[in-house]
């Protein structure tokens, strides 16, 4: 079966295809702002009873880490995308870009915007390793 997004298993596992992509490796290479984490608003009639964050360390192309933290977490990080779940649904099955996302306000952005930009491509990796990994989600 496949992993539930937000998962630990979900993690890992997008860490896992993160890290096997050289395309991110190269959109990244001179990222240096800090890890990037992704909170996933509680939603209880789904089953998500509080706020799931998601703790990307990142680092010049390589992804060391993907961990599950909680709001509190999760806010302490540089940049801290945070969005309802069926947003974050939207950007895993590649329907919602996460920089139009926050552009449009359907995700909200904590940190620089200008820098978040200049790593578009970057973004577009990790949205590509996202759609790798075989996901099921909360109905």
């Amino acid at each position: 079966m496949a992993p539930t997004f937000p998962s630990r298993e979900w993690a890992q596992a997008f860490h896992q295809e993160v890290n096997a992509s050289a395309a991110y490796r190269q959109a990244a290479a001179t990222w240096t702002y800090g890890p990037v984490a992704l909170v996933i608003k509680a939603d209880p009639a789904i089953g998500l009873a509080a706020d799931v964050g998601l703790w990307l360390d990142i680092e010049r192309g390589q992804c060391r880490e993907v961990r599950v933290v909680d709001a509190a977490e999760a806010a302490r990080a540089p940049f801290c995308i945070s969005g309802e779940y069926s947003r974050w649904k939207s950007v895993v099955r590649k329907e919602l870009d996460p920089i139009k996302g926050m552009m449009q306000k359907k995700l909200e952005l904590k940190g620089q915007m200008t820098i978040i930009v200049k790593y578009v491509n970057a973004s577009k990796e990790l949205v590509e390793a996202a759609t790798r990994v075989p996901t099921s989600f909360l109905e």
